[in-house]
């Protein structure tokens, strides 16, 4: 099969998956969208309320966001490929739990061996601890790492931007950066964990990862 009957037939499957309770709540499974070939994927935390609906990633407000953050880069949402770490919608837009992750592991492994994007951005905690189990995102934001030969770089979740404020021209500087980090990649270190994990992952503070 080719890179796009690949990814048809994950999204299949996740449309019909019972390996977790979010099932029993589905209506739609948000496998992700975009181009087999991307050079950039984006993978974020679950399904909200709109995207079950849909079952399209990042349609609601945090999507319309992101949109604007690519736009902003010069990006579109057609050059990139957008998943979830968990393909359906945890109820109440709960965090994923740990058996849900797992169960939807193998289908984001999936995705990225497929795609092999030169890329991937972390949206997120749930997202970025598929790569940085150990990494503070208060941390770790914003930079690029090399795991396991990929470069990942962990962003906030464009939804935290709009629950705080605050945050949104921390989001918006670290987009601006991303295609620095591309044009970097083959300069990208391994990453080696440097930082204690603590509890206040809300404090806007950033150290070197590497």
């Amino acid at each position: 099969m080719n890179r796009e009957e690949i990814l048809t037939r994950i999204a299949e499957e996740t449309a019909t998956c019972t390996k977790c309770d979010l099932h029993f709540s589905r209506k739609n499974s948000v496998p992700g969208s975009g181009p087999a070939n991307a050079e950039i994927m984006f993978i974020g935390e679950g399904p909200g309320f709109h995207e079950n609906e849909q079952g399209q990633p990042f349609v609601g407000a945090a999507g319309r966001f992101l949109d604007e953050l690519l736009n902003n880069i010069g990006l579109s949402r057609e050059q990139v490929f957008i998943t979830n770490v968990v393909k359906c919608r945890p109820p109440g837009n709960r965090d994923p739990q740990p058996g849900e992750l797992e169960a939807c592991d193998s289908y984001l492994q999936r995705q990225i061996q497929t795609i092999n994007p030169k890329v991937i951005v972390t949206l997120g905690r749930f997202s970025m601890h598929k790569f940085l189990p150990n990494a503070k995102i208060s941390q770790a934001h914003g930079q690029a790492v090399r795991v396991k030969g990929r470069l990942v770089v962990p962003f906030y979740h464009p939804a935290a931007a709009l629950h705080q404020p605050s945050l949104r021209p921390t989001v918006e500087a670290d987009f601006a950066r991303l295609p620095e980090w591309i044009d970097k990649a083959g300069d990208i270190p391994e990453y080696v964990e440097k930082v204690e994990p603590d509890q206040d992952e809300d404090k806007p503070e950033q150290l070197s990862l590497f």
